[in-house]
């Protein structure tokens, strides 16, 4: 088992954590000094000569790259090891980081998460940013992950080319490495972790607005192509509406155009970079689930149209609303899981 410690700008709390963690195992450490700089390369020296691996960037490249260049280190120098990522200032007890380890030898294909409670004295940006991702998350992924910015978690061997492979050089990485988890055939494992916040937070590197800009960014490319969708689909509708007053052709049209797009979307912008299902496979069951989505569609807005007399566009709205959250499971659940 290897622990793998992304660093920039790093105290003398990694240099504690070394120390404790030699004293309670026998797992080799690997740190990346992501860019820090000459000012700290007596804290690096010192975690060498502590029997260390120190890997070096010239410049600062981010937490998502340093964890890339440790995680293709492994994989090229070492066989076997399962890696443990752990942040370098002292958020992570040692007693944790090594439950971590223990877990990811006993779970095949599954992420192991580090999950933090967020009880006692939590600063409140990290508490609200955690509350806010949480829900998002799982609406863009439906799986369901309590802490999704935790820095602990754990990956068994065969994972390693896939995590080179995830897209994002900084703090969105991790939460690429989440969205892109579930397609790629793994699931998550949480473990209970102490919440450490030490001086409310104030080593950490994550810059509130670019940062967070970063993660939520592959959130709502995940759920951009759905909204645009539902977009083309209703501008579709009310102009084949207007030009034929055939509902039944209106509906249709606009599913068909607008399934199509969606398709294309899906395949080549949102599960770009994931284990996608070959066309032969995810266009048929995308066609089904458009042909139910369809259906669906043409009773519920002849339901509220017809029956309760909305408007054509409330009901059209009405609708989707309606049947959106059945037709993204659908997509992520059916057409494109391995």
């Amino acid at each position: 088992m290897i622990i793998l410690i992304p660093a920039y700008e790093p105290n003398e709390r990694l240099i504690d954590l070394i120390y404790d963690l030699k004293d309670i195992c026998d797992y080799e450490i690997l740190i990346v000094d992501d860019g820090s700089g000459p000012s700290y390369k007596s804290i690096f020296d010192t975690a060498s000569s502590l029997g260390c691996t120190v890997l070096t960037h010239e410049r600062n490249r981010g937490k998502g790259a340093a964890l890339k260049t440790g995680f293709d280190y492994i994989q090229e120098m070492k066989e076997a090891a399962g890696v443990v990522t752990a942040d370098c200032d002292g958020q992570h007890l040692p007693k944790d980081i090594i439950r971590i380890a223990e877990e990811v030898q006993k779970h095949q294909k599954t992420i192991v998460l580090g999950s933090r409670k967020f009880v006692g004295k939590v600063p409140f940006r990290s508490r609200f940013g955690n509350s806010v991702t949480r829900g998002v998350f799982s609406f863009a992924s439906g799986a369901k992950v309590y802490d999704t910015q935790t820095g602990l978690r754990g990956f068994a061997p065969e994972m390693l080319p896939w995590l080179c492979k995830i897209s994002g050089d900084r703090f969105e990485y991790e939460m690429n490495m989440l969205l892109e988890a579930v397609p790629a055939g793994y699931k998550f494992k949480e473990i209970d972790i102490e919440t450490v916040y030490l001086e409310q937070n104030k080593s950490s590197h994550f810059h509130f607005l670019k940062d967070s800009f970063r993660v939520y960014l592959p959130i709502v490319k995940f759920s951009m192509s759905s909204l645009m969708s539902a977009l083309l689909d209703v501008l579709l509708f009310l102009l084949i509406q207007i030009f034929t007053s055939n509902l039944l052709l209106a509906v249709v049209g606009a599913r068909i155009c607008s399934a199509a797009f969606n398709y294309t979307a899906n395949r080549h912008f949102v599960f770009s970079r994931s284990s996608v299902v070959p066309v032969k496979n995810s266009l048929p069951r995308y066609m089904l689930l458009a042909f139910v989505v369809m259906l669906a569609n043409y009773v519920v807005i002849d339901f509220y149209y017809s029956t309760l007399g909305l408007s054509l566009i409330l009901a059209k709205i009405f609708t989707e609303t309606t049947i959106f959250l059945f037709s993204y499971w659908g997509q992520r659940k059916f057409v494109f899981a391995r």
